[in-house]
């Protein structure tokens, strides 16, 4: 596989994993902030282990990162990720995905 069609495959696999409402609302969530999993249950309105399922994927693709804090877990965008002036970009060198309205 050539570095190009690794950068397209990575592309692709943002989108997949973005395609998801839960998923997408979880980064839009953490766009204004990191959160933990109580919070975002709360604000989404979904049961605990489906939420939690949502923040493994978007972990495992490399859009959020937990911290640990005590016993407490907080999530927040990637370094990769970064929101600015109502615009959420991920960044995928040579690509980015930018969502306004953030």
């Amino acid at each position: 596989m050539t570095a190009k069609d690794k950068s397209i495959s990575d592309l692709a696999d943002l989108y997949g994993v973005l395609s998801d409402k839960t998923r997408l609302q979880i980064v839009l969530l953490l766009a204004k902030g990191e959160r933990n999993v109580g919070s975002l249950v709360e604000e989404l309105k979904q049961l605990q282990p489906l939420v939690s399922h949502h923040l493994g994927l978007l972990r495992m693709n490399g859009v959020i990162v937990a911290k640990r804090n005590g016993k407490q877990v907080m999530y927040a965008l990637a370094g990769n990720a970064k929101a600015t002036n109502g615009k959420l970009k991920i960044s995928l060198p040579p690509y980015s995905v930018t969502v306004e309205g953030a």
